[in-house]
């Protein structure tokens, strides 16, 4: 009898091992969210309908990032359409290149006309009876969706106003740790992710804003809830926690002198 190998078996095992594929994480077919934050019990049924259209341009990098609200949102509402794309032009969409009465929503840039705040928006007198408001809304870094609405304004200036929330770009944003409807830390004081703001605007847009408003706002809270309860306590960097240091040493001296 010849001797059995136990190097070469042993071997032979770790590299079966090894070479195995990690377990995917199940997807949800429907929300198309992982299982363990799957948000399908909590989606309007059937999805909310407006007599706005909305229409969601989408920067293309922000389409592959997981915690993008613009999927879930279109699952709320029945006449939500998203565009995957850099900037708005004709040949995009049906509705836009009708030139519809239309508003679309970005705070105030350099340079730029002066938007209407959502709040003093006069819808006597943005449609007639026979046609609904279009609300364009801009998905994106804040970075790419200031070049998207400026490099879609000449298209839009057609047909389309200027509105925005309120916002003050003095003031640092929040972020997943101090806010139940904030996913990402966002820039600046006033931002929120495109499914807040979309809600926001409907509130006034729509005859039951406020209920709709409500309910969006409503999944938006449970899609923060859930993801927070996988997120790890966030420590100080290593930078803050140096001048941080300086500044205690600092004070101790000074009490000292005094």
């Amino acid at each position: 009898m010849e001797p059995t190998n136990h190097h070469h078996n042993s071997a032979a095992g770790y590299s079966s091992a090894a070479s195995s594929p990690p377990a995917r994480r199940s997807i949800c077919p429907n929300c198309t969210r992982p299982q363990p934050v799957c948000l399908c019990k909590f989606l309007p049924s059937p999805p909310i309908a407006t007599k706005t259209q909305i229409i969601i341009l989408q920067h293309p990098h922000e389409a592959q990032h997981k915690l993008s609200t613009t999927p879930i949102l279109t699952k709320c509402l029945l006449n939500a359409t998203t565009i995957v794309n850099r900037r708005l032009k004709p040949g995009l969409s049906d509705l836009l290149d009708r030139s519809p009465t239309a508003v679309y929503l970005f705070p105030p840039t350099p340079h730029s006309s002066p938007p209407i705040n959502i709040s003093e928006l006069d819808l006597t007198s943005s449609s007639s009876p026979d046609s609904n408001l279009v609300l364009i809304a801009f998905d994106g870094t804040w970075k790419h969706a200031k070049e998207m609405v400026r490099s879609s304004e000449e298209f839009l200036s057609r047909f389309a106003r200027r509105i925005c929330l309120d916002f003050d770009e003095s003031v640092d944003g929040g972020s997943i740790f101090d806010s139940e409807l904030i996913l990402r830390k966002e820039p600046h004081g006033g931002c929120v992710s495109t499914m807040e703001a979309v809600a926001r605007c409907l509130r006034v847009m729509e005859a039951d804003g406020a209920e709709i408003e409500v309910r969006l706002i409503g999944v938006l809270r449970e899609m923060v809830r859930l993801q927070a309860g996988f997120l790890k306590p966030m420590n100080p960097r290593p930078k803050l926690l140096k001048t941080k240091k300086k500044m205690k040493n600092k004070s101790e001296r000074e009490d000292e002198i005094r």
